[in-house]
């Protein structure tokens, strides 16, 4: 963009920058040192971006001459200078306090940022006037990170100072007044300290410790605090000199002090530790001020300060945290020997070097973020970046921040998070191997049971056609049909499992469509009844205005007469009563979680029975394959998991509400249907099959047999049929001038296209080509998700003939 349209860069960089961003946009940048905004570095583009928006007087200066730029709450500072100092050199704005900005911008082009807090300035061109100012200058590199300038956040204190220099002028001189009046009042000793007895009763009741002392280094007077702070009586204190009492490590520290009062020089705050009558020592701090030949002491025990801040210094020195005191500027002022510890630096690498310099590129604009809020709001934060140690190993490091009042400074706490990062990940890839061992074990059990139940049915369909085989051979036709039949009802139990598997692992191809479930439970209710038997009461509750919702009406009818049948046989022997209800139901974000569904509206089907109940465990495994309570043969312990995999594959949820002794409430909860797709008629088909009427029927399956099975079927049933075993050569025939009314294809096809794809490429050339899609396994992508266009219809193998006749007949009839 910078080639291009200059003025649209120009705009960006200065747009909304008040004042000052109209002057630089509006400034002849051609004769610059700076060239055109379009030609510079992005550093500088986005610091002038910045300094022109932020609240704060600042400046920055960049290149060999400094040409300084500024944004509107500088220019008070700048007074009569601006705007001609707009693209200056920084020398020539500043002549007249050069001396002293100079050594500081040679440091700032050092790489070192920079704090200064009350720096007075004398500036000759400004009436001679001394100003006051804190800034803070922080270096600013280009894109190979050599330092080109630095930028200035600014301030003015001068109103401060002068006020601070006026209280103490103030001060001075009421001292000054205070010594004179004492001069005139103390022409005796006596009378001094009468003087000092006379100030009310603050001698005797103030817990400072007061006293007037001699040249010869004794107590002349000391006030009862002194009993009462370290155990002497005033005999004792005033018999013996001051440093009978003092610590010996103090003694010289003391002397020089005393002999500084003794020249007439005032000591404040001067700090010793006494000796109490017990043996222990306290911590003194003396304010004394000679007068004549005597000195009168204010004394203040600070010895619980003093522990304060040995424990604080202790805290410092030991802690394992990583402790410091750091500014907004980019340096640190304090940090304890931890950082040395954990990173290997030494504190004056930590203290003359901006810690930016050792945080990971990729975490410094969320370091900045962090601080900024916290500057803005006051409040203390938290955050995570990566530091890098002396070793080049990035350490990951948790940082709570708390700002200090004077809004320049902040503490910073930061924990190396390397070894519990280390115990995190070790945890994960536990956790990972549990679900894997879990996983394993699963899979055994799933295909423990799996073979156990196949080869079953594989023994029953082997077994009866071996005897078939052999009937046959010895012409003997009167059991053919017996052991037909048997063939045939252990493939149909086998189709079951399978297909309860896939309901399981939610990977079945299912048909959905929109439907009332009420009138699909009124559909099923003599059935339930024929079912459950006479000893048990059925009762059927249907919500009125109940919402349609899009699910596999065949699957959610199977489901039922599952749960119905678990019902049935959980009240057995004697019976009891199940109810069938449904329900609207619209779910909050709390009702929601708590059911493991996204918020909205849902309708339940529940079926209650008053049987036997379970137990929370066994409750919690009831979705489990092969997990059944029923007696060995009676049940494969799949039902559950199908419904459990039907309905969350359809986007729903199954609870389960059950007590021992008291019943069972088994709730499908489904998402409300919301579109315009009429309702889908759900009353059952018959076992009559339509005869064709010549319609032409493409089938395209890879197997032999399924295919020459099919071909045949619709023959008989009056179709004329084509056939194809792969993709590519369907779609030749489909591309031909052939008549075809009816695609029916498999899904999974060899030749490098699928089902899907042949049907799509197909409806290019004959557009509302019926289709119908069969499968044998879960190729739900292929067939669109489960939704599929008009005029399509899917069938899942395996499945009866009269199936298959009935469906085709009934789509090309639509």
């Amino acid at each position: 963009m910078s080639q291009h349209d200059p003025h649209k860069l120009i705009h960006k960089i200065f747009a909304d920058g008040g004042e000052a961003g109209r002057l630089l946009q509006a400034m002849d940048w051609s004769s610059s040192p700076l060239g055109e905004p379009g030609t510079w570095p992005a550093e500088l583009r986005s610091s002038v971006s910045i300094m022109l928006r932020t609240p704060h007087a600042m400046h920055l200066c960049w290149g060999p001459d400094l040409i300084t730029l500024y944004n509107d709450s500088y220019v008070a500072i700048l007074g009569g200078k601006h705007p001609s100092a707009f693209g200056k050199p920084f020398c020539e704005i500043w002549p007249d306090a050069w001396d002293k900005l100079k050594p500081l911008t040679e440091v700032a082009l050092s790489g070192k940022a920079q704090r200064f807090v009350d720096l007075p300035v004398h500036l000759h061109g400004q009436g001679e006037q001394e100003r006051w100012f804190s800034f803070s200058w922080t270096p600013l590199r280009d894109d190979a990170f050599a330092v080109q300038g630095f930028v200035c956040e600014a301030a003015e204190t001068t109103d401060k100072m002068l006020a601070l220099r006026a209280a103490q002028q103030e001060r001075e001189s009421f001292t000054a007044a205070d010594t004179a009046l004492r001069a005139l009042n103390a022409d005796l000793e006596e009378q001094v300290i009468s003087k000092t007895r006379a100030r009310g009763h603050t001698w005797q009741i103030t817990p400072n410790l007061l006293a007037v002392m001699r040249p010869d280094e004794h107590f002349e007077e000391v006030n009862p605090a002194w009993t009462a702070a370290l155990g002497w009586s005033e005999a004792e204190m005033k018999a013996v000199p001051y440093t009978s009492f003092v610590h010996p490590d103090d003694l010289n520290a003391s002397a020089d002090a005393y002999e500084l009062v003794r020249q007439g020089d005032p000591v404040l705050r001067f700090e010793n530790r006494y000796r109490c009558r017990d043996g222990s020592y306290k911590w003194l701090s003396w304010v004394a001020v000679p007068e004549g030949d005597r000195y009168y002491c204010t004394v203040r025990d600070i010895t619980t300060e003093k522990n304060a801040e040995a424990e604080r210094d202790q805290l410092w020195a030991l802690s394992e945290d990583m402790l410091a005191r750091a500014d907004y500027g980019g340096g640190m002022s304090a940090v304890n020997p931890a950082w040395t510890k954990v990173l290997g630096y030494t504190q004056h690498q930590l203290l003359t070097n901006p810690y930016a310099d050792i945080i990971h590129p990729d975490d410094v604009g969320a370091t900045v973020a962090a601080l900024t809020s916290m500057g803005e709001t006051g409040r203390p934060t938290r955050f995570e970046n990566r530091i890098l140690a002396l070793n080049g190993e990035w350490k990951p490091i948790g940082w709570t921040v708390s700002p200090e009042p004077d809004g320049v400074n902040f503490v910073a706490v930061g924990r190396d998070l390397a070894d519990i990062k280390a115990r995190e990940r070790e945890l994960l890839q536990a956790q990972e191997a549990l679900r894997q061992a879990q996983k394993m074990e699963a899979v055994g059990q799933l295909t423990g049971g799996i073979a156990h139940d196949f080869n079953n049915l594989l023994a029953g369909i082997s077994g009866s056609l071996e005897q078939l085989t052999k009937r046959i051979a010895q012409g003997r036709f009167d059991t053919v049909e017996k052991y037909v039949a048997m063939a045939q009802g252990s493939a149909r139990r086998a189709a079951t499992l399978t297909q309860r598997l896939l309901a399981f692992s939610r990977r079945q191809t299912l048909d959905p469509r929109p439907i009332d479930a009420n009138r699909l439970v009124l559909g099923l209710e003599e059935l339930v009844r024929r079912t459950v038997g006479p000893s048990v009461q059925v009762q059927v509750r249907r919500a009125d205005g109940l919402w349609p919702i899009n699910v596999d009406a065949s699957q959610l009818e199977n489901s039922l007469l599952n749960l119905c049948i678990n019902a049935r046989d959980a009240m057995l022997p004697q019976g009891g009563r199940l109810v069938i209800e449904t329900c609207n139901h619209k779910f909050d974000e709390r009702e929601a979680r708590e059911r493991d569904l996204a918020a909205g509206e849902y309708i339940s089907v529940c079926v209650t029975d008053s049987g036997t109940g379970m137990t929370p465990e066994i409750a919690a495994r009831a979705f489990d394959p092969f997990f059944t309570t029923k007696p060995l043969g009676q049940g494969t312990g799949l039902g559950l998991s199908m419904i459990y995999g039907f309905v969350r594959q359809s986007g729903g949820q199954v609870r389960i509400d059950s007590e021992p002794g008291k019943g069972t409430t088994m709730c499908l909860y489904f998402p409300a249907y919301v579109g315009d797709e009429p309702l889908l008629d759900v009353d059952t088909q018959g076992d009559f099959v339509a005869p064709g009427g010549g319609e032409v029927v493409l089938v395209i399956d890879d197997e032999a047999i399924i295919r020459m099975v099919i071909v045949e079927v619709l023959e008989e049933s009056g179709y004329t049929v084509l056939e194809a075993e792969d993709g590519p050569s369907g779609l030749k025939i489909l591309q031909s001038g052939q008549r075809i009314d009816l695609l029916v294809t498999d899904v999974g096809l060899p030749g490098g296209m699928n089902g899907r794809q042949v049907a799509d490429a197909a409806r290019v050339a004959r557009p509302g080509l019926k289709v119908l899609f069969i499968t044998g396994y879960a190729e739900n992508a292929a067939v669109g998700n489960g939704y599929l266009e008009a005029g399509m219809e899917v069938l899942t193998k395996p499945f009866e003939m009269t199936a298959l006749a009935n469906k085709v007949g009934d789509i090309l009839d639509s």
